[in-house]
């Protein structure tokens, strides 16, 4: 009789497997990785997202903030959990399209081991300075770094993000040397150049403005091509003397690879909606973002042109990780 229960609980188990397995998702909580600390534009966003999300589901959406190496690290982390769907992480330029050229050992290969879900917002960056600096222009703070008695630091969320790039294009272009200070994550950097431990920074503008409007940061220029309506008086880099200077960020979610295609598209179908909530629209641009909503397929061939893009800037600026 011990055989026989034995072997009729195994049959069992077997018949339920593949029921388990069927549930529709999501049945779980769903874990949200962002590769950087608590405070950055990249937190700042998925938090934003992140409640409504859970909503549209019903299930809970939790940020896990995993920083470490320029965004590799919680990347790293996503790409090696179950393709369940019960894992995304945000990607934006560095650890998506910057990383793969800037190292060599990189553990994961974006266009490989993830698959797009969707875009969620571009930026454009600011170069702040602390307001005890004796410049109100880019010009007046070039002309000061090359008095300097040393190369000038500039602080960014991280070696190899596109703020990196943005001031290694800004030193080049103004004929400047300068010292990359990389912070891991926005927060930090911001905190030191607000306490003047390091004179300016390179920063996403959500996470860069209140500082600005607060007087706690001047700000000197924008990066984008056109001027920003959350601060109108600040030019564009090109404005400011720098032609053809242009560099700006984005965010969107992606899932291990071989997430199932239904739970992308339920995924994509679901942020799409939240993004178009009025205050969700009110909240990113308020934040200096602009929504840029793509699907799988859209958001990945942007990214394969964006890895190429600064993959040959990496390459033939012989750009370093630090």
């Amino acid at each position: 009789m011990k055989r026989i229960a034995l072997a009729l609980a195994a049959g069992l188990a077997l018949c339920m497997g593949p029921a388990a397995a069927q549930a529709p998702w999501p049945s779980q909580p769903i874990k949200w990785i962002v590769p950087y600390p608590p405070g950055g534009s990249t937190d700042m966003l998925a938090r934003l997202v992140s409640h409504k999300l859970g909503e549209r589901l019903g299930q809970p959406v939790i940020v896990e903030n995993k920083a470490g190496a320029g965004g590799n690290v919680g990347t790293d982390f996503a790409v090696k959990q179950p393709a369940d769907g019960y894992t995304i992480v945000m990607g934006n330029i560095g650890p998506i399209s910057i990383n793969p050229a800037l190292y060599p050992d990189l553990p994961y290969q974006p266009q490989r081991d993830l698959a797009p879900v969707t875009m969620l917002m571009s930026v454009p960056n600011l170069l702040v300075v602390n307001p005890a600096l004796p410049v109100r222009s880019v010009q007046e703070l070039i002309a000061y770094a090359k008095k300097a008695p040393a190369p000038m630091g500039y602080a960014t969320p991280g070696a190899g993000t596109s703020l990196h790039l943005a001031g290694e294009l800004f030193a080049s272009s103004a004929g400047l040397r300068l010292t990359h200070v990389p912070y891991r994550g926005s927060a930090p950097g911001l905190n030191d150049t607000v306490a003047g431990h390091v004179p300016m920074m390179f920063d996403n503008m959500p996470s860069a403005l209140q500082l600005v409007k607060a007087g706690k940061l001047r700000a000197l220029a924008i990066t984008s091509a056109a001027r920003s309506p959350q601060l109108p008086d600040v030019p564009t880099m090109a404005e400011a003397g720098l032609p053809g200077y242009e560099i700006a960020g984005w965010f969107g979610v992606l899932a291990p690879a071989a997430t199932p295609k239904p739970v992308v598209e339920r995924l994509n179908k679901e942020l799409l909606a939240v993004l178009a909530q009025p205050d969700v629209r009110d909240q990113i641009g308020a934040m200096g973002g602009i929504i840029a909503a793509e699907g799988p397929a859209g958001f990945g061939r942007y990214i394969a042109s964006e890895t190429e893009k600064w993959g040959a800037l990496v390459r033939n600026a012989q750009i370093k990780r630090q």
